[in-house]
């Protein structure tokens, strides 16, 4: 170890650089700085030179041009147990620069914003900055590199312990720190410019992807599990991440998850309409003209599983809504908004988490999926069918208005149910869930099952074909008078004729939604 003798200020973010000089100061460190941050530094009274007047090269081109110089890196990357690096740079009159404090131009939070334009993005991608902490850190033994306002105080009183030295220990773990942000820096301008620019492929070779840790989970799926939740940089869709908590325990890993699949089956809808979610399946949907009326309808097709669920609406909380919610125990509520009053009634259960959020926000990127040594990356299920009716009808009936409106729900939220998946609706309400079998035709039982009302004269969506007729002879006894699905089986046929046997109307819509 070396005693820090020597530090090269340049920050962006300007929080606690004022303290941190002053600290280097009074234990006898040359400061050389830039720009702005050179101001600050001298408003404060603290003797600071000028990088320009070092290096004896002015910045210019508006600040582009400031640190990319050889007294500048070579007083980084020089090794100072290596006697032909400090022959060179004493021959070219190149000082050791013991510490780099930096933080990049905020291209992040600059891109965040909406009226951000082109030209402004680019002007915000730092170059002289990543160049001095790549080489600061690559030559970590000797040179001491801080990227966060959070280790400056921890650095000061490291150097007066060590009398004026930084441990080995913490400038290897400075120099990991500056790695990852710049790696994450990078990653987020690439993001940036592909979104921008028009791609060849949908996917690209390599897919990059960088996220901020939030904070630590209780736990995760189970309580032997570790867990955290991790933020997207620069995300302008939906984002559960961001939704504004008004009250209840922190959220769990189960809770992140039951609430996403909540949010994205709500969203199918734009009429007042109601959700809940257990074990990331929906076991209550409905709509209706108000937003108590929707809930209620929706806890009423399984009460039994809603307990303990979470409840998706769109639109904001009533205290009519809330006073039917709170009969029953439950883990979240999610919605646009709450009414006071119906706030201050929810509030008697302080453990019910309230969360706000814009559902009317699109979600974008990928869905992505870890797998063993490796990733599994696609397009989000976006399918949507605009007018039912333009369906291709199979059977010899036609479905009625009635069926064709019921149809339009079933296939909804049938898109959002694990596979296999069998609905029963009316054209309002969710009748029976079949979720998850490794059949269909078990799926339909089920469902079947599961239902509280009589199913007679409901419809059904499949979320894929039926691969025989024992599915359809089940659904017609136990009253289904529609089905959509799709179609694409080798037995479409024989199915057709089986639906036509029981006077059945049958749509298909060519579209698949598997949800594994």
């Amino acid at each position: 170890m070396s005693k820090v003798q020597s530090a090269l200020i340049s920050v962006s973010d300007k929080r606690g650089i004022v303290e941190f000089a002053k600290g280097l100061s009074l234990m006898g460190v040359e400061i050389l700085s830039t720009g702005g941050t050179a101001k600050t530094i001298r408003d404060a009274g603290i003797p600071v030179t000028d990088v320009s007047q070092y290096t004896g090269f002015p910045e210019m081109l508006d600040g582009r041009l400031k640190t990319l110089h050889p007294k500048i890196h070579g007083g980084l990357l020089a090794r100072r147990d290596n006697p032909k690096d400090m022959t060179d740079i004493a021959q070219h009159h190149i000082k050791p620069i013991d510490m780099v404090v930096v933080n990049l131009y905020p291209f992040e939070e600059t891109v965040s914003r909406r009226d951000v334009t082109f030209d402004e993005a680019i002007e915000n991608i730092d170059i002289g900055g990543p160049t001095m902490l790549r080489a600061a850190s690559k030559n970590f033994k000797d040179v001491v590199v801080i990227v966060d306002p959070a280790d400056y105080q921890g650095i000061i009183e490291e150097l007066k312990t060590l009398n004026g030295e930084v441990g080995c220990d913490t400038k290897f773990y400075l120099a990991k720190k500056v790695f990852s942000l710049t790696a994450r820096y990078d990653t987020i301008i690439f993001n940036y410019l592909a979104e921008r620019g028009k791609s060849l492929e949908t996917f690209p070779q390599y897919l990059n992807q960088s996220f901020s840790k939030v904070m630590d989970l209780r736990y995760g799926e189970n309580p032997h599990q570790k867990a955290a939740i991790y933020k997207e940089p620069v995300y302008k869709g939906i984002s559960l991440v961001d939704a504004k908590i008004l009250q209840g325990k922190e959220m769990s890993y189960n809770n992140y998850l039951d609430s996403s699949a909540a949010i994205d089956l709500i969203r199918e809808f734009k009429e007042p309409a109601a959700v809940i979610v257990k074990h990331n399946n929906p076991c209550g949907v409905a709509i209706a003209d108000t937003i108590e009326t929707a809930y209620v309808k929706a806890y009423e097709i399984d009460p039994l599983s809603a307990f303990g669920g979470v409840i998706a609406l769109n639109r904001d909380v009533n205290v009519a809504t809330a006073r039917e919610i709170l009969k029953l125990f439950v883990e979240i509520i999610i919605a646009p908004g709450f009414d006071p009053e119906a706030l201050k009634l929810l509030s008697e259960k302080p453990n019910i988490r309230l969360l706000v959020l814009d559902i009317s926000q699109y979600p974008t990127g990928f869905d992505m999926r870890k797998i063993q040594g490796g990733l599994l990356a696609q397009e989000r299920d976006t399918g949507m069918i605009g007018d039912f009716k333009s369906l291709k009808v199979v059977t010899k009936r036609k479905p009625t208005d009635d069926e064709y409106t019921a149809l339009e729900f079933a296939w909804k939220v049938c898109k959002h149910v694990k596979s296999n998946a069998i609905v029963y609706t009316s054209k309002d309400q969710a009748l029976g869930i079949g979720v998850g079998q490794t059949s269909r035709v078990d799926s339909a039982k089920l469902g079947a099952m599961k239902a509280i009302k009589s199913l007679k004269n409901s419809v059904v969506a499949s979320d894929a074909f039926f691969p025989n007729r024992d599915g359809i002879d089940f659904i017609a006894k136990v009253g289904v008078t529609a089905v959509i699905q799709p179609g694409g089986s080798i037995k479409d046929n024989d199915v057709i004729a089986v639906a036509d046997e029981y006077n059945m109307a049958m749509v298909f819509t060519g579209i698949r939604h598997f949800k594994h």
